[in-house]
């Protein structure tokens, strides 16, 4: 059946998600359009085509333990000079990113995996394009702001054509006796930890 790459992200709703697309692709990115305006929990990974559903098993449990929780965008950082990456920073919500994604990568599941670096949920704007553009993104964005509340998260899978499609969404469970998932102590939203998917 052969392999294919899979990714698993908070989706960043409507309008938000278009406009920083658009804004994405006016910053001269020519990956933007290929790539839905997200939050990454796991990164790019390959794996065996008839290992989806089994992919997709372990997603849903996970979302049934999870209740809704706050999610809010405000300015722009960068990973530069380490990594050619200007993104909008996730001031609520990051620490229950990081929980999150790691029990997605937990190493009884099929998506186990190590990280290139250390965890840093972010909305990547501009990537590896000049250093002018670069500089426009983390400026023109710098005021930016957007909240909702984040009640799933999707997986998607990387075609032939280099475009990111979402091929299935895991909604929280919403009641019973299910954790919401916990605000750690100790995770900063803008700590200086490099990302892993752009």
């Amino acid at each position: 059946m052969g392999t294919v790459t899979l990714g698993v992200s908070i989706a960043v709703p409507e309008p938000f998600g278009t406009l920083l697309q658009q804004r994405r692709a006016g910053f001269g990115d020519p990956a933007a359009h290929g790539i839905p305006t997200h939050i990454t929990l796991v990164p790019p990974t390959e794996a065996e085509a008839g290992d989806v559903p089994a992919v997709e098993a372990h997603l849903a449990r996970i979302a049934a333990d999870c209740r809704p929780f706050p999610m809010r965008l405000s300015g722009t950082g960068t990973f530069r000079p380490l990594s050619p990456v200007v993104y909008v920073r996730v001031a609520e919500g990051a620490s229950s990113c990081a929980w999150l994604q790691k029990r997605v990568r937990d190493a009884s599941g099929p998506l186990t995996r190590e990280l290139q670096f250390p965890y840093h949920p972010h909305v990547t704007v501009a990537h590896s394009i000049d250093e002018a553009a670069m500089d426009r993104a983390y400026e023109e964005l710098a005021a930016y702001e957007a909240d909702w509340t984040c009640t799933s998260f999707a997986l998607y899978e990387q075609g032939g054509d280099s475009v990111w499609r979402k091929i299935n969404e895991f909604p929280f469970g919403t009641g019973g006796g299910t954790p919401a998932v916990p605000v750690q102590s100790g995770f900063a939203a803008d700590e200086p930890s490099l990302h892993g998917l752009s």
